[in-house]
């Protein structure tokens, strides 16, 4: 198959398309030709506007209006007052009313209900004022709280909290009722009655045993207090975790918390009371009690490193001789030695005068 030039053009002409084409450019050219000089004939600021748009015309000024201020108020009109005008029976109007101007004031929240712990808790029990409630961190704080200050004695007498606790009433109610029933009889058979309570610690918003990341303690929720000694009226004291004292006496300390606590901790339980007796009453699955407190045996008694002391009516004792006559004893026991010392042996006599003659050695026949 071959091909040529005017086998093409009769093939595919494409005159037509090309003459249209030809024709669309000179009228664009004229066009954009006729556009131009009518811009020039207009004298126009933008060459470049070729459509009649024209440079916006700056609007002419526009003056304001002057109001007129009101006239002052003149020196012999009547004052002011901030009273309501009078309604058209001749009395004033009531601010209560609606339609008035005056802003509604903000609406005071009702005061909180007194719990039925607070209404028991009376002075005839205990000094115990109420304080807010405490909104800490996380779970922190609790509600319902008091300032437990002093417990009062069946007898009147006050029992000193101190530091004062600031516990929850429920707390505080259990504390109150355990020293008024089970700690006075105790302090009874000593011949005596308490006087103070030495509070080691009670709320503070920190972990167990305050190890970082640990749950919240019960302290952190007013829940707890932790008690070292019990003061008596006499000037004693009932050391809860001091080994001195009676067996007899601490364990009847220890039947009593635990039957009024839930949660008991004291020496035995860990290393962070040793030195103190934890009490709270934490909630738990069941009425879960946990009674955790060792009663030591009393320390053994040690006999003392150095001796007793030399009594009086002991004989006195040899006194020590004289230097010199030391002296001479001392070279007196030297000559007695000298003399008793045995005399040196002779040594043996030789055998012979003359030595024997050497003989060779001489090998034996076998």
């Amino acid at each position: 198959m071959s091909f040529s030039l005017p086998d093409f053009r009769r093939k595919w002409s494409c005159r037509g398309y090309m003459s249209a084409g030809a024709a669309m450019v000179t009228a664009a050219l004229g066009l954009s030709l006729v556009l131009t000089e009518r811009a020039e004939g207009r004298k126009s600021t933008s060459p470049l506007d070729i459509f009649g748009i024209g440079a916006p015309r700056p609007r002419p000024a526009v003056h304001a209006a002057k109001i007129p201020l009101p006239r002052p108020r003149p020196e012999e009109a009547p004052k002011a007052s901030d009273e309501a005008p009078p309604d058209a029976e001749g009395k004033p109007a009531s601010a209560d009313k609606p339609g008035t101007d005056k802003p509604a004031e903000a609406a005071t929240p009702p005061p909180k209900p007194v719990s039925a712990c607070r209404l028991a808790l009376t002075e005839e029990i205990a000094i115990a004022p109420s304080i807010p409630d405490i909104r800490g961190p996380g779970a922190c704080g609790g509600e319902d709280l008091v300032r437990l200050e002093a417990v009062v004695l069946p007898d009147k007498r006050k029992v000193a909290v101190k530091p004062a606790a600031i516990l929850r009433c429920t707390m505080a109610t259990a504390l109150a009722d355990w020293l008024r029933k089970d700690m006075v009889p105790l302090a009874n058979s000593l011949g005596t009655t308490i006087g103070e309570l030495d509070n080691f610690d009670s709320f503070e918003c920190r972990g167990r045993n305050r190890v970082a990341g640990a749950m919240l303690s019960e302290h952190g929720k007013a829940n707890a207090i932790d008690v070292r000694a019990i003061k008596l009226a006499n000037g004693q004291s009932i050391g809860l975790t001091d080994r001195t004292m009676s067996r007899d006496v601490r364990e009847r300390v220890l039947h009593s918390v635990c039957t009024r606590f839930s949660t008991v901790l004291g020496p035995g339980s860990d290393w962070y009371h040793e030195d103190h007796i934890h009490l709270d009453l934490a909630q738990r699955r069941n009425d879960y009690r946990i009674c955790q407190w060792n009663v030591w045996d009393p320390l053994p008694q040690v006999a003392p490193l150095l001796p007793a002391e030399r009594p009086e009516e002991a004989p006195p004792r040899e006194i020590a001789a004289k230097p010199e006559a030391k002296e001479n004893v001392k070279d007196g026991a030297d000559d007695e030695a000298a003399e008793k010392a045995p005399a040196p042996a002779d040594k043996p006599a030789a055998e012979g005068s003359k030595s024997r003659p050497h003989k060779p050695a001489t090998k034996k026949r076998r």
